[in-house]
């Protein structure tokens, strides 16, 4: 079992549409410090695929997605520079 890295900030973008939670993820994670983990809490499904192409195209790490038991993600982010 792999080990979950214990997120710096977590960002409840849960009940929002995409673009909304990557906006709060781009607004947010200069916030935390180099190599730290950004939690994103999201459920529409849109931010499952969008969260990992956004930290493609901004040379972001997308550490993994966990499904939440209520339903939706945690969509783990760590910052890269």
């Amino acid at each position: 079992m792999t080990e979950v890295t214990q997120p710096a900030l977590t960002i409840d973008a849960l009940g929002k549409k995409c673009p909304i939670p990557i906006i709060m993820l781009a607004a947010q994670i200069n916030h935390v410090p180099l190599n730290a983990v950004v939690a994103v809490l999201a459920d529409d499904p849109a931010a499952y695929t969008d969260v990992p192409a956004w930290c493609r195209l901004k040379s972001h790490r997308h550490v993994g997605s966990y499904e939440l038991p209520e339903g939706g993600w945690a969509i783990h982010v760590r910052r890269n520079y």
